[in-house]
């Protein structure tokens, strides 16, 4: 019976981490993203200044990274050998290799300007060499700009001269276009009146303007000039290339040897840095699902090289958070326990018990068809826009609570016939019992009396339950009062109950002799002596007062459940009103105003009526039915046996909303 009542939160493991202090925030950054860890501590343990050590470090390693790229210009493999000279100086070697890197920056840079000049004399050529096929006129006349005409070349792809074409042809006085290898070149001559449009267009569709030379010879003549320029530049640039490589080789051994003895040094301050922190390092505990242990642990050792991870059972005095482990149908009301308290981490789980009570208590108290499926409609789409975040797990949860109870809302209004109200009743005279699907529910729920007693029933039951917890618990945590306490309140009621009703009431609950009711009188005595002697071990000379409350209490906590018949008869019975008045209105608008027009006047005020009075008694209804069922589980239920206080299981991890709502105003 337990694990169908109770539950028990995922066990949890303690996993220390244990690594250097300049690994902690690769560390933390590998823990995010595993989103296992729920992190307690993170702190340092005796920690020593390594600021000279480490800005030397860096500087090594800034130096090496520029050795690696001077001796990267060196195409092919080659073998060199390097004498061990361990009589370098640190320093020597940084501005020694400082130097070599300006002295190749400047031959580098010399190189980068030629490959560009080269680059524009190539595409230059293309172009021209293009147009011309067309024309031969002086480099002059391609761009000219005076008081009456100008004239320019641009060059565009075909999709976009034609564009150009269409935009700009019509303001141009000629034009000369040549395509080929995708390109169109055109040259054209227009208006200067006409040139800060043309330019637009120009600007606007991104055609690119050739620069011309300001040489004065024809484009014939530029193009042979031109193929004799690119062979010296290209000459040139393999003359600087030679140049670097050279540079390069004549230096190779020394280069290696500084890189080699910097790989040492590099090497020789991550070991200092270790041995210094062996005894300083960063310790990060925190709490991960026994599950999900070795994935946390084997994910560590994987991503940090020095660290040591350990896991290992609570202890007592630990208090590791608590992970809900429930199946999927009742997973979402745990979101109810929560707003109770979390359990502690070990202690029971309330969460099915607490699933099955609330989501029929609350669809006990709505018990309508229509008025349930309105609410999973507004569970549906309207609860996002109620909510912060609506992509939250909170708000997924709730949203599935809301789901479950209002189906058990709906299978409880088509048992019974009621929909909302008794408008079929009311409106087509359709009789409730010829709606509803089992005529003995309906019975139950719409007369006053037995719709009492049948709430009084199950507080009973779920009162009992909660006490029998309670006793269980007394047992298990070695509480010898509530454990006595519990078995006297028990037997109060198995005899007592009987008992009463059959001298007090005349009525024979049990089908017994009715002479046989006397003996019930001892043990109801036995049970109340049980109560007085249980409060007593639990609370000393208090108990001489609280015993009477512990009695008394179980008649004023049946009574409570009362409130399921009280709301859910409040619910039927408000419907029905607003039937009636809406039937009302609707009549008297009929009558008082004659012919067709009074009769769509009274429909559709009619209409109104009921959507509006309906809308308000469906949002009354459920907020009554979700506070009442929360009450019953809250305070007649959990406080029997239920303590809370734990703290909910917190990865550290990654965070990502795919939507997020920005500039709202509080």
């Amino acid at each position: 019976m337990i694990p169908l009542l109770i539950n028990q939160s995922e066990s949890m493991v303690k996993v220390r981490l244990v690594t250097l202090k300049d690994h902690a925030e690769d560390a933390l950054k590998r823990l995010q993203e595993m989103g296992l860890l729920h992190v307690e501590e993170a702190r340092e343990l005796n920690p020593v200044d390594r600021e000279a050590i480490e800005n030397q470090r860096n500087r090594v390693r800034t130096t090496l990274n520029t050795l690696n790229d001077i001796i990267d210009r060196l195409p092919g493999e080659r073998t060199v050998s390097i004498s061990d000279d361990g009589s370098l100086a640190l320093d020597d070697i940084i501005e020694q290799t400082a130097r070599m890197r300006r002295s190749i920056s400047e031959i580098t840079d010399k190189y980068d300007l030629f490959k560009a000049d080269l680059d524009n004399l190539l595409e230059l050529g293309q172009h021209l060499e293009l147009l011309s096929r067309s024309i031969d006129i002086p480099l002059r006349d391609l761009q000219y700009s005076g008081s009456y005409l100008f004239t320019n070349v641009v060059v565009q792809s075909e999709e976009l001269h034609r564009i150009f074409a269409e935009r700009a042809f019509p303001l141009v006085l000629h034009e000369t276009s040549v395509a080929g290898g995708g390109a169109v070149v055109t040259y054209f001559a227009a208006k200067t009146t006409n040139r800060k449009t043309i330019e637009t267009i120009i600007r606007d569709l991104g055609i690119a303007t050739l620069k011309m030379p300001s040489d004065d010879i024809t484009v014939g003549q530029f193009i042979e000039r031109n193929r004799e320029i690119i062979q010296k530049r290209r000459q040139g640039l393999e003359d600087l290339q030679r140049e670097i490589q050279q540079t390069v080789e004549n230096n190779l051994e020394e280069l290696v040897l500084f890189r080699e003895v910097l790989a040492g040094e590099d090497e020789r301050l991550t070991v200092l840095q270790q041995a210094n922190e062996a005894r300083y390092v960063t310790l990060i505990e925190g709490w991960v699902p026994e599950s999900r242990s070795a994935e946390i642990t084997a994910g560590l050792r994987e991503f940090l090289t020095y660290s040591y991870v350990e896991t290992t059972e609570p202890v007592r005095g630990d208090a590791p958070p608590t992970k809900l482990k429930n199946p999927k149908g009742v997973q979402p009301f745990e979101v109810i326990v929560q707003l109770f308290s979390l359990p502690k981490y070990g202690d029971w789980d309330p969460t099915p018990s607490v699933a099955y009570f609330f989501a029929f208590f609350f669809g006990l108290m709505l018990n309508d068809f229509i008025y349930a499926v309105g609410l999973l409609f507004l569970a549906r789409f309207l609860l996002d826009k109620l909510v912060d975040d609506p992509t939250s797990e909170g708000t997924r949860l709730f949203r599935n609570v809301l789901y479950i109870s209002g189906s058990v809302a709906v299978v409880l209004g088509i048992l019974s016939g009621t929909y909302l109200g008794d408008f079929f009743q009311m409106f087509f005279g359709i009789q409730l019992e010829s709606l509803a699907l089992i005529k003995r529910v309906q019975t139950q729920l719409s007369n006053p009396i037995s719709f009492i007693i049948l709430s009084l029933i199950i507080g009973l039951i779920h009162l009992n339950i909660a006490h029998m917890l309670a006793l269980i618990r007394g047992v298990k945590e070695h509480h010898p009062g509530i454990v006595i306490s519990k078995i006297g309140l028990f037997l109060v009621q198995i005899f007592g109950i009987p008992y009463l009703f059959q001298n007090m009431l005349g009525i024979n609950l049990l089908p017994l002799d009715p002479a046989l009711y006397g003996s019930f009188l001892y043990p109801l005595i036995g049970g109340v002596v049980l109560v007085i002697v249980g409060a007593f071990v639990e609370m000393g000379a208090l108990g001489a007062v609280f015993w009477i409350f512990d009695l008394t209490g179980i008649l004023g906590d049946v009574m409570s459940y009362s409130r399921l018949a009280g709301v859910g008869l409040a619910t039927f019975y408000l419907a029905s009103s607003f039937n009636l008045l809406s039937d009302w209105v609707s009549k008297t608008i009929s009558s008082a105003v004659p012919g067709i027009i009074g009769i769509i006047m009274a429909f559709l005020v009619g209409v109104v009526l009921l959507l509006a009075f309906h809308i308000f008694n469906l949002l009354l209804s459920t907020l009554a039915a979700f506070i009442h069922s929360l009450r019953l589980c809250f305070v007649e239920f959990l406080l029997k046996f239920y303590e809370g206080g734990g703290k909910e299981y917190a990865p550290f991890h990654l965070k990502f909303r795919k939507e997020i709502i920005v500039g709202k105003k509080s």
